[in-house]
């Protein structure tokens, strides 16, 4: 089953923070750990992720540094801030009411 892409795309703030909720990772561990969840059916564009990064860090709700790797590239790992868990909270909150909706729109009347 494929999902469309629009019906996910609203919630990439959303799906970034619950991946940050665990612990700091650096953008290819966040995608691939999100690629791993969905069984492989679902991957950021790497535009959009990194987008999605600087409009969250201005936001307040990440923050980001230089790893120190002893060998191989040197990362940006990005942290969840306060405001971020607060947002991530609300966001949850938001997405929960819409599902409950939207399920509720798609239930077929008996006659």
């Amino acid at each position: 089953m494929s999902i469309a892409s629009d019906l996910i795309r609203g919630h990439t703030d959303t799906i970034i923070l619950a991946r940050l909720m665990g612990g700091d990772n650096y953008g290819y561990e966040i995608n691939k750990s999100i690629q791993q969840k969905t069984g492989g059916k679902y991957e950021l564009k790497e535009a959009t992720l990194y987008t999605a990064f600087r409009r969250l860090e201005q936001a307040g709700c990440i923050s980001s540094y230089w790893g120190d790797e002893q060998t191989g590239a040197r990362r940006r790992y990005y942290t969840i801030t306060d405001l971020g868990r607060e947002t991530y909270s609300g966001l949850v909150e938001e997405w929960q009411a819409a599902r409950e909706m939207i399920e509720e729109l798609m239930r077929t009347e008996e006659t």
